[in-house]
């Protein structure tokens, strides 16, 4: 326990790096925010409205110091600030909205592709040279070898504007309210479908693989094999002796992978113009939004390093061997 509770203290470092370097970055930038909406009214703000955006936006000519004592605890509150591209909304709002989609989204995805990719992998490696193990594994792995902003423009072009099976744009129909209704979820779900399908595709090859050849090496360890010459039940000695060991390198890509999820599926949400977080960080840099830019950052820094602590736990736990 003292080694996990070692990398704990290192991902506590780390994340107060994060919100060190979240403070510094945008102050190193020369102008301010409050100059940058200014200049977008282009002239038709009366001068004296610069103080009051000042004021709005909390642009401060405070000691660094102390502005960093302010920064910390507006953080501690959740406030981020104003977002200049969707003015006057605060920042924590803005995300909050574009995370729930991300989540649905390409949270869904990973979560689909890692368990069909692991389970796909694992009877692959079972069974090797059987049909599954002969075909899969290439077959995907050609697959994913396309570039992904290819696989979603053809399925646009394919499924959406050619057959009309589904929606090629936003998150839900218009014909819907958002809610907890059974009609929103259902709307939901049908344009998630087409852009999930492709995630899952597109990624479902390097699953197959990497838990394919860690079901290889477990086999041939020596547990493996003192198992099944005590005579134990075959499905007892798949998933207790076999996939239980081999899932342990696929639990820590899954934790990267996941917290690289909060980023945004950018291509996905630029082809399918779903409202995620890669859409508004898209939005954020043609704008030059830089309190949404920061705020952003922030969530994806410190959900990487939530993802990976959270990995290093359950590790800890599947694993006797790592408690030292």
């Amino acid at each position: 326990m003292s080694g996990l509770l070692r990398r704990m203290g290192l991902y506590a470092i780390a994340a107060w790096f994060a919100l060190t370097l979240n403070f510094l970055l945008p102050r190193m930038m020369p102008g301010d925010p409050a100059q940058a909406l200014f200049a977008r009214f282009q002239g038709r703000l009366e001068p004296a409205a610069l103080e009051a955006l000042t004021v709005t936006l909390g642009v401060s000519t405070a000691p660094l110091g102390e502005q960093y004592l302010t920064y910390l605890g507006q953080l501690v509150r959740g406030e981020l600030g104003i977002s200049l591209v969707y003015f006057p909304s605060p920042v924590s709002e803005v995300i909050a909205g574009g995370l729930g989609w991300t989540l649905f989204l390409a949270g869904g995805a990973l979560v689909v592709a890692f368990t069909l990719g692991s389970a796909l992998g694992a009877l692959a490696a079972w069974r090797r040279g059987g049909w599954l193990d002969t075909i899969a594994p290439p077959l995907l792995s050609f697959l994913g070898a396309f570039p992904y902003f290819w696989l979603a423009m053809a399925a646009v072009w394919l499924l959406g504007f050619q057959l009309g099976w589904f929606p090629v744009r936003h998150a839900y129909g218009p014909e819907v309210n958002p809610g907890f209704t059974l009609a929103f979820a259902a709307s939901a779900v049908r344009h998630a479908l087409l852009p999930g399908a492709t995630m899952v595709l597109a990624s479902l090859g390097g699953w197959v693989l990497t838990m394919r050849n860690a079901m290889m090496g477990v086999l041939d360890d020596e547990p493996i094999r003192f198992a099944q010459a005590r005579g134990l039940p075959p499905a007892r000695v798949f998933f207790h002796y076999g996939v239980r060991n081999a899932l342990l390198p696929s639990l820590t890509s899954f934790g990267m992978a996941f917290g690289f999820v909060l980023s945004g599926a950018l291509l996905t949400e630029i082809v399918f113009a779903y409202p995620g977080q890669g859409y508004l960080l898209l939005q954020a840099v043609r704008g030059q939004d830089y309190p949404l830019l920061q705020g952003l950052f922030l969530t994806i820094t410190l959900a990487v390093l939530a993802a990976n602590a959270l990995v290093d736990v359950v590790v800890v736990l599947l694993d006797p061997r790592t408690r030292g």
